[in-house]
């Protein structure tokens, strides 16, 4: 890509079927070619000079599929809010996403009937790692029967996992609020943990895949907090209002790196 457009090699290499290109040049230009109009005219141009057969039997088929078009019915209302929807929410989801939910009330009902461990918030504690469960679950290759189509869309970057992301927190965000709050915990304390939490999940998610990173950052949240702030009854530095500068210099190292990186949600090893 050359500035605000697809340069003519690219565009001549994409019209004669991509097989000169990078696969992150290919994912490049189909998303380009999407909003910008100029590119898909020159693409039109290339293709009657770059491959006259593909221009030939793209006539044959609009000329076949034209009449019928014209009788096509429009999407139901229904099933257009349903597509919108899926943008941001695969169906695979919600269950993973009620059983995050459910965690946070379980935890909150143990905060609140003093079953908990001592002085240590519960709530406070699966906080910074719930909304990475989520994000797991949200591109799980076993969990979305359409992920192969989901990963290979010319949109599968950076703009679809921070969607994905964005609802797994519009879920998990409210009921931390809720637990916070009847537990007495401060938003700062759980929320600023959680958000550097996930943006860190996506950072390492450009290197080794989303899934990959929220299981390795949520197996190491277990066994460096968890587990001895559990076995001690004393809640760790990490989720004390004085560790709280480092969960912000945190959040912010993580999203410069998201930016710097967000070209590698493009391409399929960020999808595992």
């Amino acid at each position: 890509m050359s500035g605000e457009h697809a340069s003519t090699r690219i565009i001549e290499a994409y019209a004669r079927g991509g097989t000169d290109l990078a696969a992150d040049e290919v994912w490049a230009v189909e998303a380009h070619l999407e909003a910008c109009r100029v590119c898909r005219d020159r693409l039109s141009a290339a293709v009657g000079t770059e491959a006259p057969a593909v221009a030939s039997l793209v006539d044959t088929v609009w000329s076949g599929l034209e009449p019928r078009l014209a009788g096509t019915a429009t999407m139901p209302r229904g099933r257009r809010r349903s597509a919108r929807l899926s943008k941001w929410l695969m169906p695979t989801m919600v269950p993973w996403l009620a059983m995050v939910v459910g965690v946070t009330l379980m935890a909150l009902l143990l905060d609140l009937a003093g079953t908990g461990s001592g002085e240590v918030s519960l709530v406070l504690l699966f906080a910074p790692v719930l909304p990475v469960l989520g994000v797991a679950a949200s591109w799980s290759r076993g969990l979305d029967p359409a992920y192969e189509l989901t990963a290979s869309a010319p949109r599968a970057g950076l703009h679809l996992v921070l969607r994905r992301t964005a609802s797994v927190l519009c879920a998990v965000v409210p009921a931390l609020l809720v637990g916070g709050w009847a537990t007495g915990v401060t938003a700062a304390q759980w929320l600023l943990p959680c958000l550097a939490f996930t943006v860190t999940t996506l950072a390492l998610g450009g290197v080794v895949g989303v899934t990959r990173a929220a299981v390795v950052l949520a197996a190491a949240w277990a066994a460096v907090v968890v587990a001895p702030t559990l076995a001690t009854s004393r809640t760790a530095f990490a989720l004390q209002a004085g560790g709280l500068p480092a969960w912000g210099l945190l959040l912010a190292l993580g999203a410069g790196v998201v930016i710097a990186r967000r070209d590698a949600y493009s391409v399929l090893g960020a999808h595992r």
